[in-house]
């Protein structure tokens, strides 16, 4: 399981972030985490910023807590998050910035419908954010969102906002249905944004709400483990330029147990 959008920085806040990223691992591996995301926001409409290089997770945090009931230290990721509001804003995507690669996952967040279908379509990028604090100004349309799916780019879905507030929590529901009918359950994340311990819900609660949220068990189950592990590997693929290969051991199958068993033995059994 994973949480892939612990806030960090971003929008002017980049203080008040530092200070927050005190022992920020600590809570995820409390409540079962095995991975976090330092999440870097840049909002291009307040101000012209720049992308920094990423501060090391090893220089943050000399000393990384176990994750609860397992003898592995939690993994801290890097994130990069673009807001963007016009198409010049994407050129920054487009463009061979060194400091970009340095991210460990890279999402955009989208405004506007064409620039949704932008992300979607042509940006090199792991995470596409949906709005789930107002009304969508646009509807998804399948197109976009299967070329997304099958350039194995993810949608995110924040839970935070959904527990700090009522209306909050109605625009969320609705949005992420509205996604769903669209996208049918594939492809999706489930993050917190969380800015404080108190907004962190373990994976199990998460799985939960994403109930709420139009999906499946099965597909709530993945938005908060295998979906956010696929996404870290495309963020892998993504910095290195080449192909990143995970081997899955398959279980055997008791007719194949059966045609293993030779003949003379086979015999002696039903005897």
């Amino acid at each position: 399981t994973a949480s892939l959008g612990r806030r960090r920085g971003g929008r002017g806040e980049r203080q008040s972030g530092d200070a927050l990223t005190r022992g920020c691992p600590s809570e995820p591996a409390r409540v079962g985490y095995s991975a976090v995301a330092l999440n870097h926001v840049i909002d291009f409409k307040e101000k012209k910023q720049e992308i920094i290089k990423p501060v090391s997770p090893s220089e943050l945090f000399p000393s990384l807590p176990i994750v609860q009931g397992t003898t592995k230290r939690i993994k801290v990721l890097t994130r990069l998050t673009l807001v963007v509001s016009d198409p010049s804003h994407c050129n920054l995507l487009r463009s061979t910035s060194a400091n970009i690669r340095l991210y460990d996952i890279i999402a955009v967040f989208p405004k506007t419908e064409k620039l949704f279908h932008i992300a979607c379509t042509t940006l090199d990028v792991d995470l596409v954010c949906i709005n789930v604090t107002e009304k969508l100004p646009f509807y998804f349309r399948r197109p976009p969102v299967n070329m997304a799916i099958d350039r194995g780019i993810y949608f995110e879905l924040l839970y935070t906002p959904a527990i700090k507030d009522s209306t909050m929590r109605r625009y969320t529901i609705s949005n992420a249905i509205s996604l769903m009918q669209i996208c049918k359950g594939k492809n999706i994340v489930i993050s917190s944004a969380a800015e404080r311990p108190l907004e962190l819900r373990g994976p199990y609660d998460v799985a939960n709400l994403g109930l709420l949220f139009g999906l499946s068990e099965g597909e709530a189950k993945a938005a908060v483990s295998t979906n956010c592990r696929a996404t870290m590997l495309h963020g892998e693929t993504r910095k290195s330029a080449c192909g990143v290969v995970y081997t899955v051991k398959k279980p055997r199958k008791v007719e194949e147990e059966e045609t293993a068993v030779p003949a003379c033995k086979k015999a002696k059994t039903q005897a």
